[in-house]
């Protein structure tokens, strides 16, 4: 079982930053995929991000697409999603996920760990 627990989240103008991290419990999720998805009031889940156990290869929704980056620290057991320019539709809460296959996959359903979810509000 790997516990993964978000932070980060906030308030943000359009236009501005935010960084979200990750924490897993887990020494061996290392080398697990992880991914960060997103859902908005009244909307489904959907996938922004992933990146594989290596950090090499990453993944992103077409969407957040050269605005937002996501990153990780093996060493630390962290990974983090920089948000840039944000706009006002990427409010929603956020959460990080983990999978063992170790690819940066876009597909909730192949996530079996997930974090409880961290709040983000962009005012425009």
């Amino acid at each position: 079982q790997v516990h993964l627990v978000e932070s980060g989240g906030g308030l943000v103008q359009a236009g501005g930053s935010l960084r979200l991290s990750c924490a897993a419990s887990r020494r061996t999720w290392r080398y697990y995929g992880m991914g960060w998805f997103r859902q908005a009031p009244g909307k489904e889940r959907e996938f922004v991000a992933a990146i594989d156990w290596t950090g090499d290869s990453a993944n992103y929704a077409d969407s957040v697409k050269g605005r937002f980056t996501i990153s990780r620290d093996n060493a630390k057991n962290t990974m983090a999603l920089q948000m840039n320019n944000l706009k006002s539709e990427d409010t929603a809460i956020y959460y990080c996920a983990g999978h063992v296959s170790g690819v940066p996959t876009s597909a909730d359903m192949d996530y079996p760990y997930w974090g409880q979810g961290t709040q983000v509000t962009v005012s425009s």
